[in-house]
């Protein structure tokens, strides 16, 4: 299984809109993708804004491609939520899970 994570830092009157746009666009599209297998959002108010770590769980780094694309270390980030954000990740983590 494959961790991928991202972070962003949204914007303190974006931070429910962000969640929305997750919960009813990002996850439900996500979830007909071969492979996934699932997802978690962390959020934490910060001085500047509310940041999220948005985690999704995968099969492998084959069936997150059918997610980002051709190079699956690049952040898929819509321009609607580049709107919410105060900064993001661009580039996303993998991780192994070991156990």
């Amino acid at each position: 299984m494959i961790e991928r994570h991202w972070r962003g830092l949204a914007r303190k009157d974006s931070a429910d809109a962000y969640v929305r746009h997750l919960q009813l666009e990002t996850f439900p599209a996500i979830r007909k993708l071969a492979g996934f297998l699932g997802a978690s959002i962390l959020r934490r108010t910060l001085p500047t804004g509310v940041e999220f770590l948005v985690n999704t769980q995968w099969l492998s780094v084959e069936s997150i491609r059918a997610f980002a694309g051709n190079d699956p270390e690049v952040a898929v980030v819509p321009e609607k939520v580049r709107s919410m954000m105060l900064e993001y990740d661009e580039v996303v983590r993998h991780y192994e899970v070991v156990e």
